[in-house]
């Protein structure tokens, strides 16, 4: 038995590998023949090296070559997709659980079997995110949702509301000592996943729920009365409300804003904590707060996912590898050394969390989050709901301007 290194390969590599494993010919490609004879694991370049070691140990308890490879992590859905409808997919994948609905509408990836003592292992909100159509369609190890984190040199206090938020916020960019009342990114296409805390506490929804309590395509809450109340208060922190929310507020910038002290509030996920410690920004971590008689906040929960393909040369060995090794805290706790967000693994979070408390204090944020919903209807919601939320965060109209955006989502879906 022998382990691949891991092998780097972009989207234009990628499909040249399925032309030729379409088309048959002479490839000479070491890729292919790996593809074909050994059970290959895609995963992006931040998880890669992390998998090397855990790989190589299944491989030498079962006596098969495993090959990981790295997919640039914003082509490896659309990747893995088109290579299995070549039919020469890997036989895992690892990445985000809203995938499931596009990966189960094209016949990507195959159900999961768990013993119930390792379903309960996880946190119930991972397990809950992995499943989809009463079927768990992956193996969770890692959770992620947004939080506030606020500057305690300038802002001591938690705030109990939004309201309480912005007038502190306000107060402080008043008397000078930040630029901004607090740092959410909208950009110019808006950012509906920074957004859902206040959306949801303004009573905005973007799906119904069905009697099992999963997403219901039939009931688009973008458009509805709900919708457009919503939107009318987060107009209010707009450009010509309060000011706290601002198009010039984008993903290249708002970090620097509160690393840098120019604003106290901070709303953003465990990726953004590492250049926190580093700037030395006093801090603490809580719960988006909602608004004044309004809602709790709810945050997305997201989770990283192991999933089993479904066309896999080795579907016997992926399923041993997915529901034995992923469920070890050892790989899991590998993970968030590579990357620190929440293991979905209680026994590896309260492990790390001797270390890091930050973890707890995340996960509890996260506690009445709503599953990022992974039906493939979601995949028309991004660009007209974003767009929605920059143009009344610039000035628009809120009732007109989610109407038309709910008409929008709505034809997309048919």
């Amino acid at each position: 038995m022998k382990i691949r290194s891991a092998s780097v390969f972009t989207g234009a590599a990628a499909l040249t590998l399925l032309a030729t494993a379409c088309g048959g010919g002479d490839t000479g490609g070491e890729t292919q023949a790996a593809a074909e004879d050994a059970m290959v694991i895609w995963a992006d370049d931040e998880r890669t090296d992390v998998l090397l070691p855990f790989a190589e140990e299944f491989g030498d308890a079962h006596g098969v070559e495993v090959e990981v490879q790295a997919v640039p992590n914003d082509e490896l859905q659309s990747s893995f997709v088109t290579a299995h409808q070549a039919g020469s997919g890997p036989d895992i994948v690892v990445g985000a659980h809203d995938w499931t609905g596009n990966f189960v509408q094209n016949g990507a990836i195959d159900p999961i079997q768990l013993p119930q003592d390792t379903v309960e292992a996880f946190a119930p909100t991972a397990i809950e995110a992995v499943t989809y159509n009463d079927q768990l369609y992956g193996v969770p190890y890692a959770m992620e949702n947004l939080v506030l984190i606020r500057n305690t040199d300038l802002a001591p206090e938690e705030p109990a509301s939004v309201e309480e938020m912005v007038e502190a916020g306000t107060g402080l960019r008043d008397a000078g000592d930040v630029e901004e009342i607090m740092g959410l990114q909208v950009g110019q296409v808006g950012d509906p996943y920074h957004i859902h805390p206040f959306y949801t506490s303004a009573g905005g929804y973007l799906f119904g729920r069905d009697d099992n309590g999963d997403y219901d395509p039939t009931d688009l809450g973008v458009g509805t009365d709900e919708s457009i109340a919503a939107f009318e208060r987060i107009a209010e922190l707009g450009e010509e409300g309060s000011g706290a929310l601002k198009r010039s507020i984008d993903d290249q910038n708002v970090a620097s804003l509160f690393n840098d002290g120019r604003t106290a509030y901070f709303v953003t996920g465990p990726w953004s904590l590492p250049d926190i410690r580093t700037a030395g920004i006093p801090y603490e971590i809580s719960a988006v707060p909602g608004f004044e008689g309004g809602e709790e906040a709810r945050p997305f929960v997201s989770v990283q996912t192991f999933y089993v393909a479904a066309g896999g040369a080795n579907k016997v060995l992926a399923q041993e590898f997915v529901t034995n090794y992923v469920a070890k805290p050892e790989l899991a706790v590998a993970l968030y050394e590579s990357d620190p967000r929440p293991p979905a693994l209680t026994a590896a979070l309260e492990q790390i969390g001797e270390d890091d408390p930050d973890l707890a204090k995340v996960v509890a944020a996260g506690e009445n989050g709503d599953p990022l919903p992974a039906i493939p209807q979601m995949a028309a919601i991004w660009d007209p709901f974003g767009k929605a939320e920059a143009s009344v965060i610039g000035g628009a109209d809120p009732e007109e301007t989610v109407t038309a955006a709910g008409e929008t989502i709505a034809d997309q879906i048919g």
